[in-house]
């Protein structure tokens, strides 16, 4: 007479490990298995090994695979900006691959809708996008960083004219994917402090928020109204970020302040919030951003502006644990 025994017998070692139980009632039998750490097509291919070992033994008729997961406690960055050009998108890949470097496992969510520009900053843009069970399969760039962005859901050049509601349940999808064992996702939010992006801070409870600036005051101005929106939403402001400080000059070594120096520190520090670091005005970070390759993916003096600032990122992550 068949029993569970004779089942757990007919599953080999290797696939063995990971059966945490076996029943057997009525020609049926059950069993539950441990798929923590695999990916999709690993765990589909241990049920699938389990099916047809288990299918094998006389008697049973039908086989049920339970595969068990640990959740992956995932926490939600958003680097925004209270207008646009101010180089969030940039600062939002390069620090996504800085962490990547450090051993993180990280994705990237284009949530700038109307001007979705990652799939160029991190090389992705021949990369389609799939869909499992409902629900969109992110890309995983060459650095290591999985993406979701608009810009892979609509034909290229094609705008996006969308209303409030519409833009909100197309960010939500891009959340709400298979996102697998990523641990911390970067949100690329939308410029400005309109009801898109409150709504999506308000549904998805980011752990915390990085403000980007340029040095001068009508930028900052603009900025400080980022992080209110970020209070009102009851998410902490990580710090402040201060891009395009600074012009050395390829020709003489000279530097110069198109944009002013030092406001966004000085604003933080009246703010009452961490400054996190700045990045230079430089036509090598221009360049590497426009052929796809982060600037923090290599050790230079530019890559290695964004990797402090990943650093002190990744310093209030593991002080703020959940």
């Amino acid at each position: 007479m068949t029993s569970a025994e004779d089942i757990k017998q007919q599953i080999p070692p290797k696939i063995a490990a990971f059966v945490r139980s076996v029943r057997f009632a009525d020609g049926v039998a059950t069993i539950v298995a441990d798929a923590s750490g695999l990916g999709r097509a690993a765990a589909a291919e241990l049920q699938r090994e389990l099916e047809s070992h288990a299918s094998a033994v006389d008697g049973v008729s039908e086989v049920r695979v339970a595969l068990m997961a640990d959740r992956v406690a995932r926490r939600i960055i958003a680097i925004g900006s209270g207008k646009g050009g101010v180089g969030k998108s940039t600062l939002t890949a390069n620090l996504a691959v800085a962490l990547a470097r450090m051993g993180r496992k990280v994705g990237v969510v284009d949530a700038d809708v109307y001007g979705p520009s990652q799939v160029m900053l991190l090389d992705a843009a021949n990369q389609k996008v799939k869909a499992e069970d409902d629900k969109l399969v992110p890309v995983e760039s060459e650095f290591g960083v999985k993406l979701l962005s608009m810009a892979q859901l609509v034909q290229p050049g094609k705008a996006i004219a969308w209303r409030g509601p519409m833009v909100g349940n197309a960010l939500s999808q891009l959340m709400d994917s298979h996102w697998g064992d990523t641990e911390l996702l970067l949100i690329d939010l939308p410029p400005g402090t309109g009801d898109v992006q409150l709504t999506m801070l308000q549904k998805f409870k980011p752990a915390g928020a990085i403000v980007v600036s340029t040095p001068q005051d009508l930028a900052l101005i603009d900025a400080t109204r980022a992080i209110d929106l970020f209070r009102q939403a009851q998410v902490p402001v990580i710090g402040l970020v201060e891009n395009m400080a600074g012009y050395v000059c390829p020709h003489c070594g000279e530097i110069s302040d198109p944009f002013g120096q030092g406001g966004a520190e000085a604003a933080s520090r009246a703010l009452g919030e961490d400054f996190l670091g700045r990045v230079p005005l430089a036509m090598e970070i221009r360049v590497a951003s426009d052929t796809g390759q982060p600037p923090a993916a290599n050790d230079t003096e530019q890559g290695r502006a964004f990797t402090a600032i990943a650093e002190r990122l990744s310093a209030w992550l593991d002080a703020n644990k959940e």
